[in-house]
């Protein structure tokens, strides 16, 4: 029952993660295309620092993943399941 019972504190913990609007329409973005955190600016209009904490909190959960790219970082989707998530409770 002990790995159950951690299976379902790392589930809510990913649930948490993407409760918040901003978290979850950057993730819904990521199911089609990869982007830098300009691009995400203009269509989340936030500042730049703030995206880059939501970045953080989707990285530090094993959500998305970011590869630097020269000066830049290219985010995309580190788990798959993400797009099924999305798919469900937006488009669903």
């Amino acid at each position: 029952m002990p790995e159950f019972s951690t299976q379902l504190t790392d589930v809510s913990e990913i649930f948490k993660a993407l409760s918040h609007p901003a978290r979850l329409c950057i993730v819904n973005k990521l199911t089609h295309t990869n982007l830098n955190v300009t691009q995400m600016q203009d269509c989340l209009d936030m500042s730049q620092s703030n995206i880059s904490q939501h970045l953080s909190i989707l990285k530090h959960k094993g959500i998305i993943k970011g590869t630097r790219l020269g000066s830049e970082v290219i985010y995309s989707l580190a788990d798959e399941r993400m797009k099924e998530l999305v798919l469900i409770f937006l488009q669903g």
